[in-house]
């Protein structure tokens, strides 16, 4: 029987190109520009579960810090969304994991125009560690960029937030 290393190495070395390429390609896919405008350059789910809990399409974490996004990136908030303000308001998760022990602190903008900065409620009695409920009120529709931080954890994402009537 002939040996040939040479082609079990390049086997090898194409099963982990073709593995690294698969692992790019769907890393390059977490950040999609869709959008009903075609200029936000939305943040979409990557699959990254929070410890102990199911998997679920809508994740988006990075092993520190996750939340659930919206389909699509994009916001579609009725009218049940809409404060005495005519800010919309919503009701957003987020889990912290070990590299992320301590209070949430949220923050955000609007990146596609003038707007006051994002409002953030977290609510109280959630710990310094796993699941935590906030509401995230945005003070106008548009493309928003919105940063989670706790401990040495850092997630950020870019959502387009939009009025169900005015919604594609």
């Amino acid at each position: 029987m002939i040996s040939r290393p040479h082609l079990s190495l390049t086997v090898s070395a194409f099963r982990i190109l073709a593995i690294g390429s698969l692992i790019a390609a769907c890393q390059a896919a977490a950040v999609a520009p869709r959008t009903s405008s075609g200029e936000c350059p939305l943040t979409l789910p990557n699959g990254s579960t929070p410890p102990g809990e199911r998997p679920s399409p809508f994740h988006y974490g990075n092993g520190a810090i996750w939340t659930a996004l919206w389909p699509d990136g994009i916001v579609r908030a009725d009218q049940d969304y809409i404060d005495a303000s005519g800010a919309i308001a919503m009701k957003w998760p987020w889990w912290r994991a070990s590299g992320a022990v301590g209070s949430l602190n949220i923050d955000g903008q609007r990146i596609d125009g003038g707007a006051p900065p994002l409002g953030v409620v977290i609510a109280e009695g959630y710990g310094d560690r796993g699941f935590q409920a906030t509401t995230l009120i945005f003070p106008t529709e548009g493309c928003w960029e919105i940063t989670a931080r706790a401990g040495r954890g850092q997630l950020s994402l870019v959502t387009e937030v939009v009025l169900a009537s005015s919604a594609p």
